[in-house]
């Protein structure tokens, strides 16, 4: 069984944040220079309190005709934030997402955001296990093994 930390292990525990009193604007442009679709939100004194992410732009901001310049995050956040452990197995993970129709679950150890993984992360091990498995039946088949 697969498990977060493995995942964070090989892709990196990068996690950009944004506080709750940035602009909508500036959580967009640190979102479109790190090539990324989610920030987590975080308050002093409080850690973790939010997540902002591209749909929350759509819903919250565009949709609404908010001005992103003057929009604070902590106005149009998504939360409670559903997070998940480094000791959480994909599965899991994959089920709370398709569950709650979430595309990024911050992980979370020790009240810290550790690392932030995404629905794109979570298919593409999928892939590569299934590559893994389709290779080995192929060499089974073929007496190779």
């Amino acid at each position: 069984m697969t498990l977060v930390k493995d995942m964070l292990e090989q892709k990196g525990g990068k996690v950009v944040a944004v506080t709750d009193e940035d602009t909508v604007l500036h959580a967009a442009r640190l979102m479109n220079e790190q090539r990324i679709g989610s920030v987590v939100v975080t308050a002093v004194g409080q850690g973790l309190i939010g997540i902002f992410t591209e749909r929350d732009i759509l819903r919250r901001v565009v949709a609404e005709g908010r001005a992103p310049d003057s929009t604070r995050i902590g106005d149009v956040m998504s939360t409670p934030v559903t997070c998940c452990q480094p000791a959480s197995s994909l599965e899991e993970c994959r089920a709370i997402m398709t569950g709650k129709r979430l595309r990024h679950l911050p992980v979370v150890e020790n009240d810290e955001v550790v690392g932030i993984i995404s629905i794109g992360d979570l298919l593409a091990v999928e892939v590569e296990l299934q590559q893994t498995t389709i290779e080995y039946l192929h060499e089974y088949l073929h007496g190779r093994t």
